[in-house]
């Protein structure tokens, strides 16, 4: 069988190298559907499905969605540093206790032993 042909400037699946991550491999097979359904589209046979896709993604509720989106997604990066933040706070609290107890002569001491 004879590998069909492509358009100048169009990588087929032969000619392609393989993808090296399972993320590349994804990124590669969304290209390869959102060419086909680009052509269906411009050929006229796209699905029902395929063309009410594309018309929701034009709509305003769906960039008032992905704004939402970004928007949560830094409220959790900002919530996760405060945690980290929190946490580093902690340990210093803790280190500044401890280095008064022994500075007071309450802590332990580690040149001396009592027994």
């Amino acid at each position: 069988m004879k590998p069909k042909k492509s358009a100048p400037g169009e990588m087929t699946a032969a000619t392609s190298r393989p993808a090296r991550t399972p993320e590349a491999q994804e990124n590669y097979m969304i290209n390869l559907a959102m060419k086909l359904v680009e052509k269906r589209l411009l050929e006229g046979t796209a699905s029902s499905a395929e063309t009410t896709h594309f018309l929701k993604l034009a709509t305003s509720k769906n960039e008032l969605e992905k704004t939402k989106l970004e928007e949560e997604n830094k409220l959790l990066r900002a919530k996760t540093e405060t945690l980290q933040n929190a946490k580093h706070s902690e340990e210093m609290y803790e280190k500044a206790i401890a280095a008064m107890k022994k500075y007071n002569g309450l802590g332990e001491d580690d040149e001396y032993d009592i027994n």
